[in-house]
């Protein structure tokens, strides 16, 4: 527990399959990621702390869950705590995840949809627009694969 990162949080907004949350959750708590935010308001409530028994090695029951079922209010409360948010968007506004600094400070990072990526009200909302660069012709990733590459990027700032 004290390899944890503080002031480190991570939302999904509407994921849709359970098993792609369970990838992100073993991935967080593997990087020390502690607190993971989940948004359920477009698609069906699963329950987090029950998802992936077996492919994410039980990592959530080392994580602190917290759900909302509003993007507005799951924002807001990051916000009233201080956190900055960092959205990953598929935007001409965005900023490489490799240009940008996560040295200091609490910070979210904000994933979404399988299919739709994060709803336009959560990038509205975000402090800023993340994307990864990408030199081939498919322009996005796997969800668990995009969280991976993001706490990876903050981890390897932050261990400076």
């Amino acid at each position: 527990m004290a390899r944890r990162q503080p002031g480190l949080v991570l939302v999904l907004e509407d994921i849709h399959d359970p098993h792609n949350a369970a990838a992100v959750l073993r991935t967080a708590e593997g990087f020390g990621v502690g607190t993971v935010y989940f948004i359920f308001e477009r698609e069906k409530y699963y329950n987090p702390k029950k998802i992936g028994k077996t492919s994410s090695a039980s990592a959530n029951k080392w994580l602190d869950i917290k759900v909302f079922r509003s993007t507005r209010d799951c924002v807001a409360d990051l916000k009233n705590s201080g956190y900055r948010i960092f959205a990953t968007a598929l935007s001409e506004d965005s900023i490489s995840l490799f240009e940008t600094k996560f040295y200091h400070g609490k910070l979210a990072l904000l994933f979404g949809n399988e299919h739709r990526g994060l709803s336009e009200e959560a990038i509205n909302l975000a402090d800023k627009k993340l994307i990864i660069p990408m030199r081939g012709m498919v322009q996005s990733l796997n969800i668990s694969v995009t969280a991976a590459i993001c706490i990876f990027e903050v981890t390897r700032q932050r261990g400076k």
